[in-house]
């Protein structure tokens, strides 16, 4: 089963960013759905939207991780889930990682395969990932 990605950012711009960069570094094997504002195209999140990203995702049969930038990301992103079915929700899980380091492991980790699971605990890796060493 294939893992999509969702990032859920409260820009636009910020969330199309980060699929980008996550997209070319994985040269596309894996689909990154960006989520990023309002229905009216201002900073917040969208349910509708997450919601019409999850159904994208799951349509084929795959999973979903979503990575979210703040608080009501979460929020809105746990409010989507509801309208799931049970069967949906199952393949479904959220990331407790930072956006764009744990959106850069997932997508590695999809790649190459990996399960729901696997790929969620790659995200969450990116919590330790440092950016200066030596």
């Amino acid at each position: 089963m294939s893992v999509s990605l969702i990032i859920v950012s409260h820009s636009a711009r910020l969330a199309e960013g980060v699929a980008e960069l996550v997209g070319q570094m994985n040269a596309g094997q894996v689909s990154v759905l960006p989520v990023g504002g309002t229905d009216d195209g201002t900073l917040g999140t969208s349910v509708t939207r997450i919601g019409q990203a999850l159904e994208q995702a799951l349509a084929q049969g795959g999973a979903a991780l979503i990575l979210m930038d703040l608080g009501s990301a979460y929020l809105s992103s746990t409010t989507a889930l509801e309208f799931l079915t049970p069967e949906q929700r199952a393949r479904v899980q959220l990331a407790d990682a930072p956006l764009v380091e744990g959106a850069f492991l997932a997508a590695f980790e999809a790649a190459g395969g990996g399960t729901l699971d696997e790929v969620r605990a790659a995200a969450e890796e990116g919590r330790a990932m440092p950016k200066i060493t030596g």
